[in-house]
């Protein structure tokens, strides 16, 4: 019996079975066969959640053979794609046809329909997160039938699952609406937390893309701002010196020592971490956008991120720095925020409203409870969604108020999965039992 565990470390498994899938078809096979014998079915891809929505108990199964790219329509701009394909494979594939996804997150290690299954989102207001992207999509039931989901066949049920929390089926295959590949200018610099949230309204609708980490038991923060570019001639990207300095030694070869220091002295990290947010400097470049949103990250930790309103941004920001100058916790990480635009995905923190999104991270080496639940308290009269794949503690009767088509999607799954071959302890606990 094998042992599955995901990236982070905070979920182990033993499934009584690892099945690599040939294709389609044998996955038909596979669901229908388990699901008449009482087993349960969970596909895994990179494993890069923290929570244990992929947590595979029954059969475990592998989608790597179901990947690439299976057809492109240039005139529609739309490309399918297999469920198993790594975002990081994705983006070069998408750039050598001419193509590039709208958005996407900082990491690109996840499989595809990973990243959409948990609700993967980028930053920028004018911007969806990656479900929004979704056109249709190929789902095997549990029955061994082949769901479509497009234009032209069940349409009314893309929004449910386009980000289906791996809840309704075994997704195969997404057709994405793609745009031209286009350039990002980014400017990378060091500023103060008041002064950005100040002018965080017009600095997120003046700027395409717009993140920002503050280090915490400190004011310094560290802003990102991208802005789309057609004109290719205008590439120029950083020197190669320069990025493994800045990504590789200093964010994580570099950052994995500290953090390791810190765990042994936790009363040094609001020093170091005032020598580390005055230590970074400015950077501007321009590269391909697939190259430039997501960043490499090497140092394992255990995050948690919740949506909020993005007007209520500040507000929390405040809160959390009050609660850390109480000196009750030390805290190495950065606390990342970012925005989005509102959809109408069912499960997708973003539904119906601009949102902001807070992530909170402790190394994994240091206990993050208290940390964590300081944070998860100030959230209360926010109605805050928590990304899927990020530490929350929240249960189907807390999450139904704050998602108005909470109970359309559980009748959905009661209709495809009615005796529950997709589903784990996670999702019981998110979407009842």
């Amino acid at each position: 019996m094998a042992e599955w565990s995901n990236w982070a470390g905070t979920v182990t498994s033993h499934p009584a079975e690892t099945v690599m899938v040939r294709d389609v078809q044998h996955l038909q096979v596979l669901c229908e066969e388990a699901s008449r014998s009482g087993r349960r079915v969970k596909a895994v891809g990179a494993g890069h959640s923290f929570t244990g929505i992929a947590e595979p108990t029954d059969i475990l199964v592998r989608m790597d053979r179901i990947s690439g790219v299976r057809s492109v329509d240039e005139s529609e701009r739309r490309v399918v794609v297999g469920a198993g394909t790594p975002l990081h494979v994705l983006g070069p594939e998408l750039h050598r046809r001419g193509f590039a996804m709208t958005n996407l997150g900082d990491i690109d290690r996840q499989s595809i329909v990973g990243a959409l299954s948990t609700g993967t989102h980028g930053t920028g207001l004018g911007f969806t997160g990656l479900a929004g992207q979704v056109t249709g999509v190929e789902m095997v039931l549990a029955d061994g039938s082949l769901l479509q989901v497009n234009d032209t066949e069940n349409a009314h049920l893309l929004p449910a699952v386009s980000l289906s929390l791996g809840a309704l089926g075994i997704v195969t295959a997404v057709e994405l609406a793609c745009v031209p590949r286009f350039l990002l200018h980014a400017i990378e610099a060091p500023s103060t937390l008041e002064p950005v949230l100040e002018s965080l309204e017009e600095t997120i609708h003046g700027v395409d893309h717009f993140e920002f980490y503050w280090f915490p038991h400190t004011d310094r923060v560290l802003t990102k701002a991208n802005t789309r570019v057609t004109d290719e001639s205008l590439l120029a990207p950083l020197p190669a010196w320069r990025s493994r300095l800045d990504d590789d030694l200093l964010s994580n070869r570099l950052f994995g020592v500290v953090n390791k220091l810190t765990t042994r002295v936790p009363a040094a990290i609001p020093s170091i971490n005032q020598v580390s947010g005055r230590a970074l400097s400015r950077r501007e470049y321009t590269d391909w956008s697939y190259r430039v949103f997501a960043s490499q990250r090497d140092v394992v930790f255990r995050e948690s991120e919740f949506a909020v309103p993005r007007e209520e941004i500040p507000e929390l920001l405040r809160s959390l720095q009050r609660w850390l100058n109480r000196g009750k916790e030390v805290v190495a990480f950065p606390v990342e925020v970012r925005f989005a635009a509102p959809d109408d995905v069912w499960m997708s923190t973003a539904h119906g409203r601009e949102t902001g999104y807070v992530a909170i991270h402790q190394f994994h080496e240091r206990d993050h409870t208290t940390y964590f639940k300081a944070f998860w308290a100030m959230l209360d009269d926010h109605g805050a969604r928590p990304h899927w794949g990020k530490l929350h503690d929240l249960t189907a009767e807390e999450l139904r108020p704050r998602y108005p088509r909470f109970d359309d999607f559980v009748a959905l799954r009661n209709r495809l999965d009615p005796h529950r071959t997709f589903t784990n302890d996670y999702l019981d606990q998110v979407l009842g039992d």
